[in-house]
């Protein structure tokens, strides 16, 4: 059963509950009243069960937790979503029943917004565009579209937990210090000592791009053009969010990314050999964490894929068929080199599952066709938002070098 029938069945039984207090408690009363305790105290760990499943299924790789509004969300368009707002008439369809369904939520979009879930834009395609003429030809040849060579994603799928549906800020409580124990003689006395408690942070931070959409584009709308027009705001803000993981700060109004989060390890790989990758792995092991990946870009790939471990005949290198030191090695230009004019390599190890990503509603798109400059045009400008914030649980998680001469 899932979760959200098990909490109507509970919602029902409470409400028959209710109705047996009004008035004399008979002894039938009494009985049928225990009979529907009993049987809320068992919904209540149905509930439990599986909501534990639920966050078990959020933290694996992309498997849909709800089924039901997944499929409801598959249908959604957004063009749809952005006719609807320039033809000035309600939305409806799989559309409408997420308005309904994020409404029971408490969620709401401003003044002539639409709420479109922000699953939709986690789609990955091979085809995107950023500019809507080359998707109207004469004779248009979806399959054998040339999109934009782009950075790669990467920080959801090494294991960053998702925590979705945020209202207020959100505060995390963690331990930062456990107690101790002593070893006693006869008659000695213990020395107290307690545990050390803190707390990580989330707030709301806004990411959001305006694109705008021709007339005749969205009056030709099929699936193929929904497809890429969705794609293309989908990597626009996706690719903001993920650079962010790395790169965020705060003085630059952005969640605080791995960089530049207090505590993070560091180590060198000035001297890039086989003994100062295992350097850079124990400092992690010294801190009881075991790492899932490391994370590079291009041209310190390269130079990992060119450095033998050893120097005896037949050696491998230090980075061989994607891993290093057994690890997975991924490669992105999400993460910058260090420096400006002469640049070292970086290089990011770690458990990311210890990335925290919070999502507050879902995202929005905005259309405006009365727009200056685009209403001349019969265009329509187009906003789309999403507001998130991310943290790292234990900083110690993470060790970056760079240093490493490209």
């Amino acid at each position: 059963m899932q979760i959200a029938a098990i909490r109507e069945a509970r919602t029902a039984k409470v409400a028959q509950a209710r109705a047996l207090t009004d008035g004399e408690m008979t002894a039938d009363k009494a009985a049928a009243f225990d009979k529907l305790k009993a049987e809320i105290t068992a919904l209540e760990a149905d509930e439990a069960r599986a909501q534990f499943i639920d966050d078990m299924e959020r933290r694996a790789a992309g498997a849909p937790v709800d089924k039901a509004a997944r499929q409801m969300e598959s249908r959604i368009n957004v063009l749809d979503a952005i006719a609807a707002q320039v033809e000035q008439r309600a939305v409806t369809g799989a559309l409408a029943e997420y308005q309904q369904e994020a409404k029971r939520q408490g969620l709401e979009a401003r003044k002539g917004g639409v709420l479109v879930p922000s699953s939709i834009f986690e789609k990955r395609s091979t085809q995107t565009t950023t500019t809507n003429a080359a998707v109207v030809p004469d004779d248009y040849r979806a399959d054998q579209f040339i999109g934009l060579l782009r950075n790669s994603l990467l920080v959801r799928s090494l294991g960053a937990r998702v925590l979705p549906g945020l209202r207020g800020d959100t505060v995390i409580p963690k331990q930062t210090g456990a107690a101790t124990a002593y070893w006693l003689a006869e008659g000695d006395s213990l020395t107290e000592s307690s545990a050390a408690y803190g707390s990580i942070k989330l707030e709301p931070k806004h990411v959001g791009a305006l694109s705008s959409l021709s007339r005749q584009l969205i009056q030709q709308a099929n699936p193929a053009i929904e497809q890429l027009t969705r794609d293309d705001f989908s990597q626009v803000v996706s690719l903001a969010v993920d650079k962010a993981a790395f790169h965020g700060d705060a003085a630059a109004k952005q969640p605080v990314g791995i960089l530049n989060t207090v505590g993070i390890q560091t180590a060198s790989l000035a001297t890039l050999n086989w003994a100062s990758i295992v350097a850079l792995l124990e400092k992690l092991g010294l801190e009881n964490v075991t790492p899932n990946a490391i994370v590079t870009h291009a041209k310190a790939a390269t130079k990992l894929q060119t450095t033998l471990k050893d120097t005896v005949a037949g050696a491998a290198y230090l980075m061989q068929a994607g891993r290093v030191a057994d690890l997975p090695a991924y490669v992105t230009n999400q993460l910058d080199a260090q420096g400006t004019t002469t640049k070292t390599g970086r290089l990011i190890a770690g458990d990311f599952s210890q990335l925290v990503i919070g999502e507050w509603g879902s995202t929005e798109v905005l259309a405006n066709p009365y727009a200056p400059g685009h209403y001349e045009k019969g265009a329509v400008l187009i906003r789309i938002l999403h507001t998130m914030d991310m943290a790292v649980r234990h900083p110690k998680a993470f060790v970056v070098a760079d240093d490493m001469a490209l």
